[in-house]
């Protein structure tokens, strides 16, 4: 729009310029004609070079004029125009260069924060290693730790029935005693006395296994029964007691205290008597 109106500018300006060059020359030829027959015979000094001098100040009138017009019409609004186009340009190019500069902050921003995502994943994929490593070696330890559960309560039960057949088996090593003895001794034995001779057989304490200290284990061939247990604790004097079944000692007992072991069992009479008899 500004280059148009510039152009209308320059078109006005040139015919302005045309008509004052056709009419301003021709006024003063005119006038210098007037003159040159009312005075030819003084003449001018210019005269003999071939130069009209009423032509030539219509000439510089004429050039001043169109300088002036010039400076007014096209110079200054062009200047301003040029003026105005090189600041929009450099305007252009200082947004360009912050653009620019905004465009590298961003991408040195997005590499940062791709960055920070990167080492987050990282960070999330090696604590959900670790946690499922911890997730894992507790399942293991529980998986463990139910399984020898599972292994001491089937050694528990095995134990206990045992222990459970063991019991009722004594009655019948009791009637099976009985009778031996009574055909050994040819007299008839009271269920009483069987059972003070078995229960002596099977809990009877040891020599030197009294007055003891600290955690003591008994070992029987046969379950005791709770007097039993009763009568070995008094005399004994442990701080506690655990019982444990093994038939191969074939009765009396073992007992096991912190610093010593007392062997009174039927196997190591057994052992002593064979031993002797070699």
């Amino acid at each position: 729009m500004q280059m148009r109106n510039l152009l209308k500018r320059v078109l006005l300006l040139f015919l302005v310029a045309s008509l004052a060059l056709a009419i301003v020359p021709a006024t003063f030829a005119a006038e210098e004609e007037g003159a040159a027959a009312e005075g030819s015979e003084e003449g001018s000094i210019l005269t003999p070079l071939g130069i009209n001098p009423g032509l030539m100040v219509a000439q510089v009138v004429n050039f001043l004029l169109i300088a002036g017009l010039l400076s007014a019409v096209v110079w200054k609004p062009a200047v301003n125009m040029l003026d105005a186009r090189t600041a929009k340009i450099q305007k252009g190019l200082e947004d360009a260069a912050a653009a620019a500069k905004a465009r590298q902050n961003a991408e040195m921003e997005a590499d940062k924060i791709l960055a920070e995502a990167r080492s987050e994943r990282q960070k999330v994929l090696e604590d959900a290693r670790q946690q499922g490593e911890e997730v894992k070696k507790q399942i293991e330890s529980s998986a463990r730790q139910d399984a020898e559960r599972i292994r001491n309560e089937g050694r528990q039960d095995a134990v206990t029935a045992r222990d459970a057949e063991l019991a009722s088996l004594r009655e019948q090593v009791l009637s099976i005693s009985s009778a031996v003895a009574g055909r050994i001794l040819q007299e008839s034995i009271d269920a009483k006395k069987q059972s003070a001779l078995v229960s002596d057989f099977f809990s009877k304490l040891p020599a030197g296994a009294s007055g003891l200290s600290g955690a003591v284990e008994v070992v029987s061939a046969m379950p005791l029964t709770d007097d039993e247990k009763k009568k070995v604790e008094k005399e004994i004097g442990g701080s506690s007691y655990s019982y444990t079944v093994d038939t191969s000692i074939l009765g009396g007992l073992i007992i096991r205290a912190t610093d010593k072991v007392i062997d009174g069992s039927a196997r190591s009479s057994l052992s002593e008597l064979t031993g002797r008899l070699k």
